[in-house]
């Protein structure tokens, strides 16, 4: 049986998708420059081949917060993974890539995808509610303010395990071929909302403070973050500030049958590992 490679396999989705499959008794491997069963570096042809060899089914996605990204590096992989034999693509995109220029990596990844002439399924997410526990916001929820130029606009967090439950089963069963899923929580959440939810289940107090886009992107260039990757981010927040993306989806509903993780769920079991502590 040939196996299934999960690319970024020590990351926030990767990982979970790899513990999925490896309690299902099924051959996984997982790919990362460091940490992972095999070396496997996006900006290293060479790590490809080894990396894919033996593979029928494969997770792909863009590293977040790649401004510049090479467009024409997924589409190339995407070549390699089938000449090598991969019979099926699972894409890790994200929500709203449908409207942007032809130039972004993601939408040239989502088209190279579509066309490879194998099964594929493409998954859309909003926001990871992750991002409070275990990236972005993470400095800020410990410190007790996290400063995001959000205002009261909401975005529906979801839960990295529903994205991983999907990708699993877009991996491993037929009647996902061919589907996009646009995953989000069950409910839409402001920022000051989603630290309530925090505070209420670790007894801290937390506080949302919204500042100007101009003044928060360059607190982010002042922490050495790359000029166009705060420029990035801090349109993203914006985005949310301005409503866009606010929209609940039943993606996971679909491909699960089952609801979404709620926010509170995540953060229950956040709070119980010691995340915030």
């Amino acid at each position: 049986m040939k196996s299934i490679l999960v690319l970024g396999g020590t990351g926030t989705t990767g990982r979970r998708i790899a513990r999925r499959l490896s309690a299902d008794n099924l051959p996984v491997r997982t790919a990362s420059r460091t940490g992972g069963d095999v070396c496997f570096d996006r900006d290293d042809p060479t790590t490809w081949g080894p990396a894919l060899d033996g593979a029928g089914a494969m997770y792909l996605l863009e590293p977040a917060l790649r401004p510049g990204a090479d467009r024409h590096r997924i589409p190339r992989l995407v070549s390699e993974a089938v000449a090598a034999g991969v019979t099926r693509l699972v894409l890790l995109s994200a929500y709203g890539v449908g409207e942007a220029d032809d130039g972004h990596p993601l939408k040239s990844a989502e088209q190279a995808v579509c066309g490879s002439g194998v099964d594929w399924t493409i998954l859309q997410p909003d926001w990871f509610a992750q991002n409070f526990s275990e990236s972005f916001w993470l400095p800020g929820v410990r410190s007790g303010t996290l400063a995001a130029p959000t205002g009261d606009g909401r975005t529906p967090f979801v839960d990295a395990e529903d994205i991983a439950a999907v990708a699993a089963a877009a991996l491993t069963e037929d009647r996902h071929r061919g589907r996009s899923y646009r995953l989000t929580g069950p409910a839409a959440l402001s920022f000051g909302e989603a630290l309530d939810v925090i505070a209420a289940a670790t007894g801290r107090t937390l506080r949302h403070l919204d500042v100007p886009a101009a003044a928060f992107a360059d607190r982010l260039t002042g922490e050495g973050v790359p000029a166009a990757a705060a420029e990035l981010l801090t349109g993203l927040l914006v985005d949310v500030r301005e409503g866009r993306g606010a929209t609940v989806s039943d993606g996971v509903q679909q491909a699960l049958g089952r609801p979404p993780r709620s926010f509170e769920q995540f953060v229950d079991e956040a709070a119980a590992a010691g995340r915030w502590a």
